[in-house]
C-alpha cells in the first residue's frame, strides 16, 4: 500500500510517499526555520502563508522522488490535529481537494501519533518495538508519557502541567542569546560547557506529570545572580552580560537537568507498568544527543525523522488502517488545534 503523507502542523511543509508503513520512497521537507530565526519563534500567520506558497510543489516533488503518479497512490494521510490553526488548514484543505480530485481515500492523523510511529520507520539497527510499550513524546508543544497495548491504542499516563520541554529549550536559548530553534543551539553550546557547573532543581510533582516552568525560572534567576543584576532585569538583555564560557556552562547544565527529569519520570513509568516490553522516544527533542545517551535501550527515530515530516504521517496512517480506522469524508474533515491523542 502506497500512502501519501502530508504534514503542516507548524513550520515545516512536508510530504512523503511510504509503502506499507515502513518503506520510505520519498520524504520532502521545506522548513521555515530561516524565516523565524530572526524572531526567535514561529509567527502563525506567516507560517500559514509560507505553507500556502510551497505545499503543491512539495507534494509534486514527493511523487516525483518516489517515481510514482496519482494512479499509484492508494490513500492520502494528513495531519489534522493538533497544531497551529492556519497551518493545519493549509494542509487539510490541500489534502481534501486532492482526495476529491483523484478519488482517493483520505485519513486524518493525529500529530503525536505520527511522531510515535516514526519509530516504525527503518533506521537499520533495530526491529520494530514490541507491545505493550511506553512512549515518551517530547517536542516544542508536548511532553507526555503514553502507554500503548497495541497499534492505535494510546493512553496518556503522564503529561506536562505547563511548558513543554521543547518550549523550555527555546526560552532558555533566548535568555542565553542563542539562536532559534533552541534545542539544536543549546546542544551545540553544551558541547563546550560543564554540565555540572550549575545545579537546578527537579520539580516535585506526584505521579508521572511534568513541569518545566520552574526549571525555566530557576535558570533565569541563576543567570541574573551570576551576572549581578536584580530579578527585575529584562531577560532579553542578559545575553549582553554573559561571557561565552558562561553561556556554554548554562546550556550544558540546563540540558543535563532537563534530560534527567525526563528519564526520572520514565523510570517511574517502568515501575508502574512493568509489562512494558519497549520504550520509544518521539518528537523533535528525541534528536537530543544527551537524551539518547541516557536512554540507550530505548527506540529513537533517526535524527532526520525526529522533526516534523510526511513519512511519519504515512506510517501512522498505515497502522491506523490495519487497526480498522475508516477514511474520513473529505467534504467534512475538520481541524483541531488542541485535542488529546486518546480521542
Amino acid at each position: 500500500m502506497l500512502i501519501l503523507g502530508i504534514e503542516t502542523s507548524c513550520d515545516e511543509t512536508a510530504a512523503a510517499v511510504v509503502r506499507d508503513g515502513c518503506d520510505i520512497l520519498s520524504n520532502v521537507v521545506v522548513s521555515q526555520i530561516d524565516i523565524f530565526a530572526e524572531y526567535g519563534g514561529v509567527i502563525p500567520e506567516v507560517a500559514a502563508r509560507s505553507h500556502l506558497e510551497v505545499i503543491l510543489p512539495v507534494i509534486d516533488k514527493a511523487l516525483a522522488d518516489a517515481s510514482c503518479n496519482w494512479d499509484d497512490i492508494d490513500a492520502i494521510a494528513v495531519t489534522h490535529a493538533p497544531g497551529l490553526l492556519g497551518s493545519l488548514l493549509i494542509g487539510t484543505l490541500t489534502a481534501r481537494t486532492l482526495a476529491i480530485l483523484h478519488d482517493k481515500p483520505l485519513y486524518a492523523v493525529h500529530h503525536l501519533k505520527s511522531h510515535v510511529y516514526a519509530n516504525w520507520l527503518p533506521d537499520g539497527t533495530k526491529k520494530h518495538p514490541e507491545f505493550p510499550l511506553l512512549a515518551l513524546v517530547v517536542s516544542g508543544g508536548h511532553t507526555q508519557i503514553l502507554y500503548m497495548k497495541g497499534h492505535n491504542q494510546f493512553k496518556i499516563i503522564g503529561t506536562t502541567r505547563d511548558d513543554a520541554v521543547g518550549e523550555c529549550f527555546d526560552k532558555i536559548a533566548k535568555i542565553l542569546g542563542l539562536p532559534y530553534p533552541g534545542g539544536p543551539a543549546i546542544a551545540e553550546a553544551a558541547l563546550k560547557g560543564d554540565a555540572n557547573k550549575y545545579k537546578f532543581p527537579h520539580p516535585k510533582l506526584p505521579g508521572l506529570d511534568f513541569s518545566f516552568s520552574g526549571l525555566k525560572t530557576a535558570v533565569l534567576r541563576t543567570v541574573q545572580k551570576e551576572v549581578g543584576v536584580s530579578i527585575s532585569y529584562p531577560s532579553h538583555q542578559l545575553k549582553e552580560l554573559l561571557a561565552p564560557k558562561q553561556v556554554c556552562d548554562f546550556a550544558a547544565s540546563f540540558q543535563k537537568t532537563a534530560a534527567d527529569i525526563l528519564c526520572e519520570k520514565l523510570e517511574m513509568a517502568l515501575e508502574m507498568y512493568p509489562d512494558a516490553k519497549s520504550i520509544v522516544v518521539a518528537g523533535g527533542v528525541s534528536a537530543n544527543k544527551t537524551l539518547r545517551e541516557k536512554l540507550t535501550e530505548a527506540y529513537f527515530p533517526t535524527p532526520e525523522l525526529s522533526g516534523d515530516n510526511g513519512a511519519m504521517v504515512g506510517a501512522a496512517c498505515f497502522y491506523e488502517i490495519k487497526s480498522g480506522v475508516k477514511p474520513v469524508n473529505p467534504y467534512k474533515l475538520n481541524i483541531y488545534p488542541r485535542i488529546s491523542v486518546e480521542k
